[in-house]
């Protein structure tokens, strides 16, 4: 054990060579103050024990690192994330991190180990690999399972259990042959330049599979902005494939220039595959393409189809990413609605769509109505007159609006604005809209696999915008979470129109930017205006347009901006606090008083109040009301604090709870 230097700690620090003189701190665990994990000797500690230790390998870490994988840039080590929200993710292993990092400008990142480890990959040096035994392909792991996809190495990405490969304690995971790579080679699939091994910095797709992935390693050409994946180098190119999805055989033609796939209408280079009986060109992997999915972003089947009409579509911006669809090229549609999707889009992510085998077997889910029965219909065709699975008496169909202006929908909990449906026996409503939902759905925000299935005359907090509501939700029967109508509507993809803009929006799910009605920033997901640069929260495109509030006796209106230019201040007649006049607000016109949308809304907007709810047998025997508490406030009968706002109270007997006692 010997002094060193500190290292840019305020202590002098202790090199320690043995494991047992390592000292550990309180829970018996000490973590690397670099990299955060485990330290094991050699190591430095604080000579003043204040808790601060240092791998060997990490202490003397280059503070910049001219990587042989990334040769035009310095890696540059960095104490702290260069990203503004403190985190990271390293381009090697894919885990996150927050401490330190070496960062290129270009946007590489790697953990210090990550980068230093990878450097003597490049340069033959694997010293600390030579204790390891390799393990051979599907090697039981501890629990005995075999090695599957869950366990990858870190060069190619693909399963450990195809190949040999090292898994030492350092947590790297490495094929052999991916320990072995030469740094150079020549191939055939771009005879301009040889291909060198590198980190794939600037997220190109791979030439040949067309698969992009940032991770591991590649074979690239940095002036042609060419890369290959490592496994797709040595890749055999079969001469004919033949898949039951096609009718005709597919044959090899290697090419030396580019083409655009008549699957995928993605560009392919190098090796296609061409269907001399339908004249179409494709990619290998396009080959096996599936002719029918079921999507989680739409409610019906999808087929594929090499051309499609243009006339037959009235919009041709693909669903989910609202860019023109090539209609020359393959592409994803509904035969039932207008509805049209880039293949790209439609498979980017496996668990968001299943592949159909049996074109004549009706999808369960497809068919599943929560309409049980219809009684009589008009002569236009509508029902008017029904029967539906979350209400005990027949709905029948109004539009007489003006009527109903104080009533909310039991389904969204929105105010009565377009055709609904009522019950003439008890205070129900549903817009038309809520009535012909499913009773089963699969929404693409929804991780789970199992579909989504209608549920009411429940409370719940909505996982997509976290008000508490007893109106109907979609709940998943796995992970019990719950999705309320508003946001079921609101995040359906489409195009959709705000009476705040006069532009059609459209839903962009991985845009973060500002939302212009409540001013916040950073939010992930926005409606976006392709005409102008307007976005808009769903929580905010979903707001009721009209509410009401104690303090005013007229409905109030959402308005979109304050434009009243005589008026020096603005203030909400509710809170009497200053307000945003950029910002939308409720109004009442007649009484000319304003309000923020969170004072007018209050804490519990979406819950109806007199709903009956069946609670568990261990919370009470009898049905609950839902009731607010305003004068007098009874103490609950779990927790005996008094009962100051929404509670649960029973008509037959003097039992009341608060709403989050049960």
């Amino acid at each position: 054990m010997e002094e060193s230097n500190n290292y840019g700690h305020q202590h002098p620090l202790l090199l320690i060579l043995n494991q047992d003189q390592l000292i550990h701190n309180q829970s018996g665990v000490t973590d690397c103050s670099r990299c955060g994990e485990e330290v094991s000797a050699p190591c430095f500690c604080c000579v003043e024990h204040c808790g601060f230790y240092l791998h060997k390998v990490c202490a003397e870490a280059p503070l910049e690192l001219n990587h042989p994988f990334h040769p035009h840039h310095p890696l540059v080590l960095r104490q702290n994330s260069p990203y503004s929200n403190g985190m990271y993710a390293c381009d090697f292993c894919d885990k996150a991190d927050n401490k330190f990092v070496y960062h290129c400008s270009c946007g590489l990142d790697f953990h210090i180990k990550c980068a230093l480890f990878t450097f003597n990959v490049a340069e033959n040096n694997l010293k600390e690999l030579d204790h390891v035994a390799l393990q051979h392909p599907l090697i039981s792991t501890e629990n005995g399972d075999e090695l599957g996809d869950v366990s990858k190495c870190f060069g190619c990405w693909e399963p450990l259990a195809k190949y040999t490969h090292f898994s030492p304690d350092c947590r790297f995971n490495l094929h052999e042959k991916c320990a072995e790579l030469p740094f150079k080679l020549n191939h055939k699939c771009h005879h301009k330049h040889p291909l060198t091994l590198q980190f794939n910095s600037e997220r190109l797709s791979c030439k040949i599979c067309q698969v992009t992935r940032r991770r591991g390693f590649v074979y690239g050409c940095s002036p042609c902005k060419f890369v290959v994946h490592i496994e797709c180098v040595s890749e055999s190119l079969d001469l004919v494939v033949e898949d039951k999805r096609h009718e005709h055989p597919f044959t090899l033609l290697l090419r030396g220039s580019s083409f655009i796939c008549d699957a995928c209408g993605i560009e392919g280079s190098y090796a296609s595959y061409i269907c001399c009986t339908c004249n179409i060109m494709v990619h290998k992997k396009c080959t096996s393409l599936p002719r029918i999915i079921k999507s989680k972003w739409h409610d019906h089947r999808l087929f594929h189809k090499y051309f499609l009409r243009i006339e037959d579509f009235r919009v041709l911006d693909c669903i989910i990413c609202h860019d023109e669809v090539n209609t020359e090229h393959g592409s994803y549609y509904c035969s039932k609605c207008d509805v049209i999707f880039h293949v790209k889009c439609a498979m980017k992510d496996k668990d968001s769509y299943e592949i159909v085998e049996n074109e004549d077997e009706e999808s369960p889910n497809e068919s599943v109505s929560s309409i049980t029965k219809v009684l009589e219909w008009n002569d236009a065709g509508e029902a008017t007159v029904i029967e539906h699975s979350t209400h005990i008496h027949h709905l029948t169909l109004g539009d007489r609006v003006g009527e109903y202006v104080n009533k909310c929908c039991d389904g969204c909990m929105l105010p009565i604005s377009a055709s609904f449906y009522y019950c003439t026996q008890c205070d129900f409503f549903l817009h038309k809209v809520c009535v012909e939902l499913p009773k089963v759905k699969h929404v693409w925000h929804h991780l789970c696999r199992p579909p989504l299935v209608l549920t009411s005359n429940e409370l719940f907090q909505c996982v997509a915008c976290d008000y508490d509501s007893n109106a109907f939700a979609y709940k998943c029967e796995e992970c019990e979470n719950c999705t309320c109508l508003r946001c079921i509507i609101a995040l359906t993809p489409g195009a959709r129109t705000c009476l705040g803009h006069k532009h059609p929006l459209f839903l962009y799910p991985e845009y973060i930017g500002r939302c212009f009605a409540c001013g916040e920033d950073d939010i992930n997901g926005l409606f976006r205006c392709k005409d102008c640069d307007f976005s808009l929260d769903h929580k905010c495109f979903s707001l009721p347009i009209t509410s009401q509030h104690k303090n005013d006796q007229h409905l109030l209106s959402l308005v979109y901006g304050d434009d009243n230019s005589y008026s020096e201040s603005y203030f909400c007649d509710v809170c009497e606090e200053s307000r945003d006049p950029n910002l939308w607000f409720y109004h009442c016109a007649t009484c000319d008083t304003s309000a923020h949308v969170d004072c007018v809304l209050g804490g519990n907007p979406f819950i109806k109040l007199g709903s009956i709810l069946e609670p568990p047998e261990e919370v009470h025997e009898h049905l609950l009301t839902i009731v607010k508490k305003i004068y007098d406030y009874p103490n609950c009968s779990e927790c005996g604090k008094p009962c100051l706002d929404l509670a649960f109270e029973c008509t037959v007997c003097n039992f009341v709870i608060h709403t989050d006692c049960p």
